[in-house]
């Protein structure tokens, strides 16, 4: 854990204490989790409150991937680089900051260090020790379908859970392992700011260091292979956020293609070609972040029966593997590398593995958010997947420019779209592009969630101002809709009877 200050220190004493002893295993567990990111917690707290026999097993850091080098530290970096873009833009509102005013990179990055060690005692070994769950260090090794081993100790268990996560994953670039690189489990750990950067993936994690290492003053260029950035997302609301990188001074070489790497002395050379040209950037720091890899080695899952393949665990609908006794979930398992989607998976494997249940994966309603600024959000269904699956509908769009709230912010460059069943306002799938579009979305993923419409949304009283009002005037699109010829004809007829 790098570099081992104040900070950091207190972060480990809480994670991976170095005078944990495992304890003596129970003769049979309830419930084995294997991992402690989001969804091996949730999972191991949530039985040991149900009063289940609960051992949890961690070969590195409690709290996985999101405490350590995700959510938690990549936030804080987003939060730093949005202040520092509005010193910057501060004159645009009449304010004018003292020139010379400079970004302390190592003051930034020690409130990082700080601030996940102050949120780290939630997941921390005396917690759960608290809770009643038997927490285990080391390299978990099925010996059987219903048996386990943690360095000396084996451990029997009714159900298991495999939530070991995922990791980043490596492309085969030639030249890359040679020049070095950073991911995320290794970016924050820097000290000192990168002069020049590369970042390999336009992805969620790349478009989101992209622009904080951008704003922080790095020459970024960020190569992607596909043509623009976020292919998971909306081509619209990705096009927003797209402009607003290039306008923070990010470079993007998309459709990159024939990518190689050189390296002399500090210095690592990229040479790409891109839409049609050779492009050829020197850097002294690369950060790729092309996806992940799911964690399955060491596990022994053949000898469990359990299923697997390159994409992680195979499960069914009910998070169960080729192993009944076995479930799954998380990164290891799911196409939706979320925390909050570990944390919804994992409910489920608490009702199907602890009693006779029949929660299914595929009933979840899953939001996502891109932290950019603006950020980019996503729940339900895109046009394109409606259209695969031969759903006839009706897309509204709401642009921000349009929102008072919005403008008077300064940040009228963004759009709400809700897509519908065509005929009805049953909601199948909304994007956001806005400043706080991951706080929008939960008011559709709600009504989706509770069967609600954009006829309920209309009659919702939204505080004014609010960028939100944006969803009240998507309702109102539907109401007018629904004002047809006919309709019309028949309130004139009305009318003119009442006068």
């Amino acid at each position: 854990m790098r570099p081992l200050d104040e900070h950091n220190r207190a972060l480990v004493a809480l994670v991976r204490p170095a005078d944990w002893v495992n304890p003596a295993p129970a003769a049979r567990y309830n419930l084995v989790v294997i991992g402690a990111g989001p969804a091996g917690l949730v999972a191991a707290a949530g039985a040991a409150g149900l009063g289940a026999r609960v051992a949890l097993i961690e070969r590195q850091w409690l709290g996985g991937d999101c405490l350590i080098a995700g959510c938690v530290p990549s936030k804080a970096l987003l939060s730093a680089a949005r202040a520092a873009a509005q010193v910057r833009d501060a004159a645009r509102f009449g304010i004018h900051v003292p020139p010379g005013t400079q970004v302390d990179f190592p003051a930034i990055m020690q409130r990082m260090r700080r601030l996940r060690a102050e949120l780290a005692p939630a997941d921390s070994a005396e917690r759960l020790r608290r809770l009643g769950v038997d927490v285990f260090f080391g390299q978990a090794e099925f010996t059987g379908p219903d048996t386990l081993r943690v360095g000396p100790h084996a451990l029997r268990f009714s159900r298991a859970v495999i939530a070991t996560g995922a990791r980043p994953a490596r492309p085969p670039i030639p030249g890359l392992e040679q020049a070095g690189y950073l991911t995320n489990e290794t970016v924050f750990a820097l000290t000192s700011l990168p002069r020049r950067l590369a970042v390999i993936g336009a992805g969620p994690i790349g478009c989101e260091l992209a622009q904080a290492f951008a704003r922080f003053g790095s020459k970024v260029h960020l190569v992607e292979a596909r043509h623009g950035i976020l292919p998971r997302d909306d081509r619209g609301g990705a096009e927003i956020v797209q402009r607003a990188l290039v306008r923070d001074g990010v470079e993007l070489l998309c459709c990159g293609q024939q990518l190689e790497i050189t390296s002399a002395g500090r210095e690592k050379r990229l040479s790409v070609h891109a839409h049609g040209q050779q492009a050829s950037v020197t850097v002294d720091e690369i950060l790729v972040a092309t996806g992940r890899t799911p964690n399955l080695e060491g596990l022994e899952l053949d000898l469990a029966g359990v299923r697997h393949a390159a994409t992680g665990v195979l499960v069914n609908d009910r998070l169960q593997t080729s192993n009944r006794r076995v479930f799954a979930a998380g990164d290891v398992c799911t196409p939706l590398k979320f925390t909050h989607a570990a944390d919804a998976l994992a409910r489920i494997v608490l009702r199907n593995a602890l009693f006779p249940g029949r929660a299914r994966a595929s009933t979840l309603t899953v939001p996502w958010c891109t932290y950019t600024d603006p950020e980019i959000a996503h729940v339900g269904l895109s046009e394109e997947d409606a259209a695969r699956r031969g759903i006839a509908t009706h897309t509204f769009v709401q642009p921000l420019g349009e929102i008072d709230r919005a403008v008077l912010d300064d940040q009228a460059e963004g759009v709400v779209k809700v897509l519908v069943r065509r005929g009805t306002d049953r909601i199948l799938g909304a994007t956001v592009v806005a400043s706080h579009a991951g706080e929008m979305i939960s008011e559709v993923t709600l009504a989706m969630e509770g069967g609600l419409g954009l006829n309920t949304i209309s009659r919702t009283i939204h505080p004014y101002p609010t960028q939100a009002e944006a969803m009240k005037k998507i309702g109102d699109q539907f109401q007018r809709g629904r004002l047809t010829p006919r309709v019309r004809a028949l309130l004139a007829r009305w009318f003119a009877w009442r006068r």
